[in-house]
Formats: C-alpha cells, sequence, structure tokens
C-alpha cells in the first residue's frame, strides 16, 4: 500500500510538471506571433503608417496593407471566353462583351 501511495504521487507530481512547462512554452509561442501591421493609403501608396489614421494628402482611412492587396487585385474575366482574364473591367478582346468580375 505505501509503494502505491509513493507511485500516486509520484505521477502526480510528473503531469503537473508537464502541465505547467506546456503553459509557459505556449505563452511564449504567442510572443512570438506578434505581426506588425502597416496601414497605407489606397489613394496615396507612398503613404505608410505603423497605426491606423486618415491619410495625410486626402484625409481618408488608412487601410491595412494586406487588405488593401486584396481589393486591389481584381480578376476580370469574358463571360463567353474564360481564357479572356484582365486586372481591369473592360471589353473582351475577342467577342466585345463586358468583363465581369471573378468571384474567388
Amino acid at each position: 500500500m505505501k509503494t502505491f501511495k509513493v507511485l500516486m504521487m509520484a505521477v502526480l507530481i510528473i503531469l503537473s510538471v508537464s502541465v505547467f512547462a506546456q503553459n509557459s512554452t505556449l505563452q511564449k509561442n504567442k510572443n512570438k506571433e506578434t505581426v506588425e501591421v502597416t496601414y497605407v493609403c489606397l489613394m496615396h501608396p507612398d503613404v505608410i503608417a505603423d497605426k491606423s489614421g486618415k491619410c495625410p494628402k486626402c484625409g481618408r482611412n488608412l487601410t491595412p496593407k494586406e487588405k488593401m492587396k486584396m481589393e486591389v487585385m481584381k480578376i476580370y474575366t469574358c463571360p463567353m471566353h474564360s481564357d479572356v482574364t484582365s486586372n481591369k473591367p473592360g471589353k473582351c478582346p475577342k467577342c466585345g462583351m463586358g468583363m465581369k468580375e471573378k468571384n474567388k
């Protein structure tokens, strides 16, 4: 019975130490994952800031750089010719139909 108690105490100590060790490792990883976000003006890409605010040139709200990439990079395709693509709206060079924005 005495050996069983000692064995149970050892198991409890090992489990509690491993739980605390995992918790501190997770907290260290969270600190490393912080990513700096840069903000830019959609009208003036040369205006870059490290926090959100207003563009000093036009007064528009600054947007995160990754969000701006998604908004700016649109792809347009011809409804009749799926192989015809463009990054600007306009007319298809093959048939003259209006290009439609491609859904992602």
